[in-house]
Order: structure tokens, then sequence, then C-alpha cells
């Protein structure tokens, strides 16, 4: 089989994607059609389906994806509970006499939100509620805001402890075992989700440094487009109180992982008991308000393990129509060898961002990649980080970029859609930049793992 049938069930994916229909279904369905079509013309073996019931039940029981729930439990929580507003309201007055202060504020606050929350959904839209009003009433351009804004909100992608990063983790783990069983290595290494984390941390904080230069490049170049503010006392006490007990969860959540004392998933259970015993500390989760949190919390938990089965029927379709050693040969016989490969499937994910949410890509391409791509050498901590920071595009880029459209619904009319997409376009530059720097000195991702590995 010449596999031309796979990637019209890819071609197909990606276009009903792009027609707003769910991602789990969409994923599942037209598999299962392609499948019966296949079975009907004889050109599709259904044993391949028979391995279904073992996928479903290995996600299941796969320990490493229980950090989803609890990881966005603590997130909700957090978001909830007001942390943001009282983190952005102190550096907001610490830094309001600054030329750029408020937006550097936001990017402060947004790194805190990121290594707390890590739902870029939730970070953006509570940044935009409450910081887009102060800074456009400072008189700052709506685009350099917005952009400020939007950019700020991706950082959850990237900086640990990441949703992305989990399911990127979990799919690059499985990849890395069948890349090396097909090199007949039968005692394979392993990577886990905390090897991503532990490599994300370096670029995450590179990524949020060149956030925060170019914008004291763009105050001290065009005072008029970033004003400073009136400066305000700052009441010590308050500052602390808003500013310890996060950082305080950040650091035991981090750093039980980071000295190897934890795994990912647990935690995210002290993580997200932490979260609640901040809430009720601060008087902030009553009973109404704990039964919105969890409902949240299921509704995202169901719509990710429902798109993990919709991609465990497509991989398996896909595999069973010869898709996978069609993508080997096509990408070990692009010129360049691994640079070409590599090249290819990072403009390919950097592309498809600007049609489809990082999800879907995660679980539509990365599962088709990355054995390809491991098999050829390739880090796979690095791999997934330049991976997660590509994906991280896509939330700003036009048309779909979902960013956009967070902060599109909760700012003010007299802010035209245009001055949102102009202001994310130097921070899109910036995540690339960071990607080149990536491939330049891979040691940015894969320097802090080996140092606490050994």
């Amino acid at each position: 089989m010449d596999g031309t049938i796979a990637l019209w069930l890819f071609a197909a994916v990606c276009l009903l994607l792009m027609l707003g229909y769910p991602v789990a279904f969409t994923l599942a369905g037209t598999a299962l059609a392609f499948a019966a079509g296949g079975i009907i013309a004889g050109v599709f073996d259904a044993s391949f389906l028979s391995a279904l019931p073992g996928r479903l039940f290995g996600t299941m029981s796969n320990t490493t994806l229980i950090a989803v729930p609890l990881f966005v439990l603590m997130g909700v929580i957090l978001e909830k509970s007001k942390v943001a507003e009282e983190l952005l309201d102190n550096m907001a007055h610490l830094l309001g006499g600054v030329r750029g202060g408020l937006a550097l504020s936001v990017v402060i606050v947004g790194m805190l939100l990121a290594a707390s929350t890590g739902i870029v959904g939730a970070t953006v839209v509570t940044m935009g509620l409450l910081s887009l009003p102060s800074m456009l009433r400072a008189g700052y351009s709506p685009a350099i805001a917005t952009g400020t804004i939007c950019a700020t909100g991706t950082l959850g992608q990237i900086i640990p402890p990441s949703i992305a990063l989990v399911l990127l983790g979990d799919i690059l783990s499985s990849a890395y075992q069948q890349a090396q069983l097909r090199m007949n290595v039968f005692s394979p290494d392993t990577v886990s989700v905390g090897d991503l984390f532990v490599g994300a941390i370096i670029p995450g904080l590179l990524l949020v440094a060149l956030y925060m230069v170019f914008l004291l490049l763009v105050a001290w170049l065009r005072p008029g487009l970033l004003p400073a503010g009136q400066r305000e006392p700052v009441d010590t006490l308050a500052f602390l109180r808003g500013l310890v007990p996060p950082l305080a969860l950040i650091a035991v959540v981090l750093g039980s992982i980071l000295a190897g004392a934890a795994t990912p998933t647990e935690a995210a259970g002290v993580g997200a008991v932490g979260a609640w015993l901040l809430a009720l500390a601060k008087g902030e989760m009553p009973l109404v308000r704990l039964r919105s949190v969890l409902r949240n919390t299921l509704e995202i938990t169901a719509m990710v393990f429902m798109i993990l089965v919709g991609a465990a029927v497509f991989s398996l379709v896909f595999r069973g129509f010869g898709g996978e050693e069609l993508i080997h040969a096509f990408l070990t016989d692009l010129p360049g060898g691994v640079f070409g490969a590599t090249l290819f499937v990072m403009v390919l994910i950097f592309l498809l961002g600007f049609i489809l949410d990082f999800i879907e890509i995660t679980f539509v391409v990365v599962p088709i990649v990355g054995p390809v791509l491991l098999m050829m050498g390739l880090d796979p901590v690095w791999l997934g980080i330049m991976i997660a920071i590509n994906l991280q595009t896509s939330f700003l880029t036009p048309p779909f970029g979902f960013a956009l459209f967070y902060l599109r619904g909760v700012a003010a009319d007299q802010v035209p859609t245009g001055a949102i997409y102009r202001g994310v376009i130097p921070f899109i530059v910036i995540q690339l930049l960071v990607i080149a720097a990536l491939w330049q000195w891979p040691e940015l991702a894969t320097w802090l793992p080996a140092v606490l590995s050994d």
C-alpha cells in the first residue's frame, strides 16, 4: 500500500477541524469512516482495529495523565481565588511610575500565573479584564497593550507546570520507545514529563526576558506608546501577602519535581491541595464557587481525554493505511538529512498553527512525525521543547489564534480587532527567535535536565 489514502485521511481531518467540528469526534469519526470504506474496498486490514481496546485501556490506566485534571484543578482554583488580581494590583503600584511599567507588570504577573495555573484562556481573559482598561487609560498603544496581554497569556504553554508539556511528554515518551524498538534497542531509554518540565525552564525564562527587553526598547525609542503612569505608594505587607503564597506554591510544586522528590503527577496533587488551602485562607472558596471550579475542571478534563480517545483511533487507522511508512520515507528522503526533516516539520507545525489549535496539532501531527525524527538521532527533550514553543505560536497566529479570540471577547469595543492582530506580530517574531536560538544552542533545553539527572 502506497499510503496515499492515509494522506487523504489526514487532509480530511484537517479540513473538518477548520470547519469547526469537535476535535475528538472528528478524529475518531473520520478515521472510522475511512476504515469502513477501506474494509469494503479490501485495502484496509480490520485486525488493526482490534488493538483499539488495549490502547484505550492504556490511556485510562496511564498514571502520567492523572496530572492533567490535577493541574487543571490547581489552575482553576487559583484563577477563581483572585490571586491574579492581587498580584497585578501590587505590581502595578510597584512599577507604575516606570515608563512601560504597566506592561512589565503584565509580563511578570503572567509569568507567575503561567507557573501556577498553566491555562492560557484563563490567563488571557483575567489579564484582559484586569489590566487592559488600566493600560488604555494610561495612554498605552492599543496594539502594544493587547499584544503584551495575548503573548503573556501563552506563557502557560511553555513554563511548567504546563498541561501542554504533560500531553506532549506522554506522546513523545511513546514515540521515543517506538523509535528505539524500530532500531532494535530492546531496553529503551525513557523521556518523562518531568524531563520536559526541567528542559522548559531556561527557554521559558528566556522568552520572558525577551518580552521585557522588547517592551523596554519600545518605551525608550517610542515613549508615546508606553508612557509612565503615576507612582503610587506600595503597601509592603499587602504586597508580600499577595506575592508570597503563590510563589511558595510554585516553589513546592516545581521544586519537588526538580529535586526528584515527586513525579509530576504527585506534584500536581500537592499543587491542587495547596491551591485549595490558599483559596480557603483567603476566604475565596465558598461552596458555590467550589462547585463551579469542579465543573470547569471536569469539562476541561473530559475534553482532553475524549481527544485522546479520538487520537488513538486516528493513529491506528493512519498506520493501517501505511501512513507511518510513507511519512518515514518522505522525511528520510528530504535533502539535508536530519536538518531538512526537522526544518520541514517545524515549518509545517508553524503553518498548521494558523488554522489548528495546539491540542489538534499535538495529537494529529506529533505522533506521526515524532518516531521518525527521534530515529534520526534527535534529543527527545530538545525536540519536545522546540515543538512546545512552536505550538505556542498557534495561540497568536491569525485567523484562528485562540488568545486573540479570548482577548477580543473581553476587550472594549473601541479596541479594533486589527490592533490586536498587529500587536501580537512582534511577540510571534520573538518566539521564532527563541526557536532559532534553541536550534543553534540545544543546550538551552538539554543542559539543565542533564545536570539534575547526574
